[in-house]
């Protein structure tokens, strides 16, 4: 199943996707089954049911909603950097061993189609695309061959990266989040209308229409099923974790010159099988970003 989470004249709501249309309900509506951030923990059956009750829903327009990021309330944004060999070589880092593990926080997301915001204080906003898997089962110390029955679906991820914060201090962390600059979705799709693990499928980002990374999600270092078990042996996993795991050389801070991200540009990061992320770039209100 395919989940969209939405706003509409001020109401969140859920819809389901198929054959291209979008049929589902606002909160304040009584057949509206619930937040998608609490229908994927717990009993699986819970999705289920969300997905009949919004069949009967009636057809949205996309165009009179505003995409939101599928989840909205994650404990834990965990974000693997060099999980793609080529990309550890263009960054000039040694391939690790282990995950580079860094945070994501939640007031950096927006959804599909909302606007990537450059910073006032930086002219180096660079993309990265990525898979994003999520956790509907926690646990601690889980086994690699039953990792990915841990996790309940994917979606797709655009890692917008300020790249001198980034490199300002040892840890990524800074770079990596501010306001606006993480676009998630569009939708939220269950594991089991996809390849275990995503394995086969192609990544790509395009900014302005060009292909920047094009890479299959064979190529990471560290699987799904591996960043489950390893990140499990030191934390608890739980329901709702997001896990963005990582992206293909091609960025542009590695190109010469370096290409980085510029007002009116669009970026789309599009995963086989999970859809495409859409979103234009602009540059931040004079005096700070205004509220969303």
């Amino acid at each position: 199943m395919r989940f969209i989470r939405f706003s509409r004249k001020g109401q969140e709501g859920l819809a389901i996707q198929e054959h291209g249309m979008l049929r589902g309900f606002t909160s304040d509506q009584p057949d509206f089954p619930g937040n998608l951030d609490t229908l994927i923990t717990g009993d699986p059956a819970r999705l289920l049911d969300a997905g009949a009750a919004l069949r009967k829903g009636p057809v949205i327009a996309e165009s009179e909603i505003r995409f939101l990021p599928p989840l909205s309330h994650s404990k834990k944004i965990l974000c693997i950097g060099l999980n793609y060999r080529d990309h550890s070589a263009e960054s000039g880092y040694s391939q690790p061993q282990y995950p580079t593990v860094f945070a994501r926080f939640s007031s950096s997301l927006i959804g599909h189609g909302d606007e990537i915001v450059r910073p006032s204080v930086s002219e180096t906003l660079d993309y990265e695309g990525e898979l994003v898997a999520v956790i509907g089962r926690g646990g601690m110390k889980i086994a690699e061959s039953e990792a990915l029955s841990h996790i309940v679906g994917y979606s797709i991820f655009n890692d917008g990266s300020i790249r001198e914060y980034q490199h300002v201090t040892p840890q990524w962390t800074i770079g990596k989040n501010f306001d606006s600059t993480g676009a998630f979705g569009p939708a939220f799709v269950t594991a089991d209308e996809l390849p275990p693990g995503c394995q086969g499928l192609l990544l790509q980002t395009r900014l302005n229409d060009q292909i920047v990374q094009s890479a299959n999600v064979d190529d990471m270092v560290f699987s799904v099923a591996s960043l489950v078990s390893i990140l499990s042996q030191t934390m608890t996993l739980e329901p709702g974790d997001i896990i963005v795991t990582g992206t293909p050389s091609g960025v542009g801070a590695a190109r010469k010159p370096p290409l980085f991200m510029k007002p009116g540009d669009l970026c789309e990061v599009e995963i086989e099988q999970l859809g495409t992320l859409s979103n234009r770039v602009r540059d931040e209100a004079a005096g700070g970003r205004e509220a969303a």
